[in-house]
Order: C-alpha cells, then structure tokens, then sequence
C-alpha cells in the first residue's frame, strides 16, 4: 500500500463517517465480553494512542509496541504507542507525549491526519482515542525500558491481504471465547489495537473480514 494513496484516503476520511464499530468489530473477540459496540460509558477514563504510518520502500509501515513484561497492565500484548490523557491535556497532544516517552518520537516531525473512533475498553475501564498521524520518513526511534520490550513495524499490505488472521480459543471465567489476531511473526496483535487497525484498514479501503465463512 503506497504512502501517497495513503496520505490520499486518509485526507478523504476527514470528510467522510467513520467506519466505527463496524470496523472494529470484525477484530473483536466473540462471544463479546462487556463490550458493547458504538458505546462510551458516561464518566469513562480517557487514554489515547497513536497510529504512526510512514513510508518503507513502496510499502507503508505501521509503527506498533511490545509492552513491558513487568507493566500491571496489558503486559506483553502488541499495542499502539500511548497511555492515559492527563487533566488538561488533549488527546492529540497525550497521544503525542505517550510516543514520545515509549519510542522517543520527536513530534516535531508528526502531522496530525485523522482521530479514529473512539473504543470503550471494559478490562482497563479506559476509552482509547486512536489518533493518526505520519512522518514523511520512516523515525528515528528507540523503545523505553521502562515501558516497551521492543517496537514492531509492520507493513500496510501484509495486514490488508489477511494472510495472517488466525484464531485461537481462550478461556475466560469458565467459558470459551474465539479470539481473531494478526500473526506478526513471533507477535500477536489482537485486541483493542486489532480492533482500532481494522478501523484504519477500512478507512483505507482494505478491510477485513476473520469471520467470513466461519
């Protein structure tokens, strides 16, 4: 998926609905736990994170974290770049600082694109707002220690040609629950940040499907 025609659609999506929870649910474990899809409990905690895309060769790279194996939360799990909105603060701008603190993104080379919808997370009690941003190269980035194992880049067209959706079943609170994730290679990513990367697919014009034929 080129960088221009990604520049492209996504200043066309500023103009047009979102896909939403359409998108998002197509990356959603099933059956759905708690999670009800387009719904923002009232007084729900803000966190944001940013989906950074630039160019790799005639390809688009998605830049993506491993979190810490020490964190309480999430630990482990592939995900986007960010964290909780702090009082005051914006969302564009947490999503920024949280990249800057876990990757070392200098911000001064990040344009703004486009604010995904948001997503309830029932687990963590948060809304995550995904804000999509671009640099015109790919950064210069390190992961942080204290937060990140390592960082992932993974590249538009393998995500959208969907031959990397797979399942696998888990157990939660005695029942059974059909998990779909993309397999980066030693990385799952599934999840929130699945769910938030369907909606990106979509704008995009790659959607997928995991549940189709099933």
């Amino acid at each position: 998926m080129r960088f221009d025609e990604v520049e492209r659609r996504l200043a066309a999506a500023q103009f047009s609905e979102l896909p939403g929870p359409d998108a998002q649910s197509s990356m959603a474990p099933r059956p759905r736990r708690f999670w009800t899809p387009g719904v923002v409990p009232a007084g729900a905690r803000k966190a944001a994170g940013l989906a950074l895309l630039y160019p790799r060769g005639d390809d688009t790279a998605l830049l993506l974290t491993v979190r810490g194996a020490h964190l309480a939360n999430h630990r482990g799990q592939v995900s986007l770049p960010g964290g909780a909105v702090e009082t005051g603060e914006s969302v564009q701008d947490a999503a920024l600082r949280e990249a800057e603190e876990e990757v070392g993104l200098s911000r001064a080379a990040v344009s703004i694109r486009l604010h995904l919808t948001p997503l309830h997370i029932p687990v963590s009690a948060y809304v995550l707002h995904p804000v999509v941003a671009t640099t015109a190269a790919p950064p210069a980035v390190r992961p942080a220690a204290s937060e990140v194992d390592r960082i992932v880049e993974v590249v538009l067209s393998g995500l959208a040609c969907g031959s990397g959706l797979t399942f696998e079943l888990r157990e939660r609170e005695g029942s059974a629950i059909e998990v779909p994730y993309f397999d980066l290679g030693g990385a799952k990513l599934w999840g929130a940040t699945a769910m938030i990367v369907a909606e990106l697919l979509a704008v995009l014009g790659a959607p997928v499907d995991p549940w189709s034929g099933r």
